[in-house]
């Protein structure tokens, strides 16, 4: 599913127009992107949390100059799904459509 998709979903059980529905989620994943940015976490009750998470400092091997590289500590976002949205997707009855 596409956002797109998630757009035209939105806008035909709702009754509200594309545009509108596509300026609505647009400004949602803004939100979320520019709390993210400043190292703030998003919470959503019942669907899951953005998180920023560090990563330390690391040595790591380039194996074709067989050379040490250090990769500087950084931040990473990262979805972490709530405990019932979980629940929900393990026990639903439809099949993943990869399984098919």
């Amino acid at each position: 599913m596409t956002k797109a998709d998630i757009i035209a979903e939105i806008s035909t059980k709702t009754g509200i127009e594309k545009v509108d529905v596509q300026e609505t989620v647009e400004a949602f994943f803004k939100v979320i992107k520019n709390n993210m940015i400043a190292g703030e976490n998003v919470y959503v009750r019942g669907f899951g949390s953005f998180v920023v998470k560090k990563r330390a400092q690391k040595t790591a091997r380039n194996i074709s100059k067989n050379t040490a590289i250090i990769i500087p500590e950084h931040f990473v976002p990262s979805f972490k799904p709530a405990k019932v949205f979980v629940d929900k997707v393990k026990n639903s009855t439809k099949k993943a459509k990869a399984e098919s």
